[in-house]
């Protein structure tokens, strides 16, 4: 018993997917870059303890997850005022 759905790749469906794909990555890249630099903004000078609760909630708000070694290191180079780049390959 058939569906009667059909799909039909096109000669260039790689090239597409890709480039699609590719814009979604520098989508979301520019969300956390934003993100980077408005905390980057508030918050140096301030301890990890205090900038690691936002950080985390930010970065779920942008719909990701962070482990907590991971989270100490952005927070340190936030309160360091280090900018932090997010960088599409």
């Amino acid at each position: 018993m058939g569906s009667g759905f059909k799909f039909e790749m096109s000669r260039n469906f790689e090239r597409d997917l890709k480039k699609a794909a590719q814009g979604a990555v520098t989508d979301i890249a520019s969300e956390y870059q934003k993100m980077f630099d408005s905390l980057s903004r508030r918050y140096r000078g301030r301890s990890v303890s205090e900038i690691k609760p936002v950080l985390r909630r930010e970065w779920a708000r942008i719909g990701g997850s962070i482990s907590d070694p991971e989270l100490t290191d952005y927070a340190t180079l936030i309160g360091e005022g280090t900018r932090i780049q997010m960088r599409v390959k």
